[in-house]
């Protein structure tokens, strides 16, 4: 296996790539940077009805993922070319899980690839979880009605940032959260949008002053919408009042 691979166990194929087939990432994928493999759960459903999930143990609304069903999906794609396991992680799209964060994102894509699985309905049967020893991760606190949505989002994120993306390199050293920062403010012609101007030191040529500008304003817009990255990198006695 080369380069970053991808494999996405869902009941929607038809999904993927979705608009990671377009700009940067469908780029990328055209090219071979990365490969994405979307593998249908139903497959590994046995019965005449192919049935992949069940009422609730215990009682309670809605279904859940069969454990023995998504169990022979991931050790269908867990299993290298040559025969050797893949070690690729193995990522539960949950609510409930770790929340996703541009450190992680870098480790990821650091990485050979990720296997990423769909849930739906109620969720999944928590002994496959256990059993196959997915690491469930969480794009934010609301819930969506499955995991493919998560799923493209974590992927963008993690691809974006692979080698020969993204056009320079400091497009990903000067974003949102890359420091514990949020990102500072951006301008571009025309010079004036009415009667709005863009602030002098970036039209000034004086480099050193725009990287403090930027280094004040990203601090600023920090403290103010997300006092808890802002209070995670100040200590309680340097932060202003």
């Amino acid at each position: 296996m080369t380069g970053f691979a991808a494999t996405v166990l869902t009941l929607y194929p038809e999904m993927f790539p979705g608009p990671l087939g377009t700009a940067l990432a469908g780029r990328a994928l055209a090219r071979g940077t990365w490969t994405l493999d979307s593998v249908d759960i139903r497959d590994f459903a046995e019965g005449r009805h192919r049935s992949v999930d069940d009422t609730p143990a215990g009682g309670g609304p809605g279904m859940v993922l069969r454990a023995d069903v998504v169990a022979r999906a991931i050790d269908a794609v867990s299993v290298g070319p040559d025969g050797a396991a893949d070690r690729r992680p193995r990522l539960l799209m949950s609510p409930r899980g770790r929340p996703l964060t541009q450190g992680w994102v870098r480790e990821l894509a650091a990485g050979p690839g990720v296997i990423l699985l769909c849930g739906r309905f109620e969720g999944v049967d928590e002994r496959v979880v256990e059993g196959r020893e997915l690491i469930e991760v969480s794009i934010g606190d609301y819930v969506l009605s499955g995991g493919e949505i998560a799923a493209l989002a974590i992927l963008d994120a993690v691809v974006r940032l692979l080698d020969g993306v993204m056009g320079k390199a400091e497009s990903g050293s000067e974003e949102s959260f890359e420091a514990g920062l949020l990102e500072y403010p951006h301008y571009t012609r025309p010079q004036v949008w009415e009667g709005r101007t863009i602030p002098e030191v970036l039209t000034s040529g004086d480099h050193g002053a725009i990287a403090r500008w930027r280094r004040g304003m990203a601090e600023a817009i920090t403290e103010a919408r997300r006092p808890d990255l802002w209070a995670a990198r100040v200590p309680p006695d340097r932060r202003r009042t």
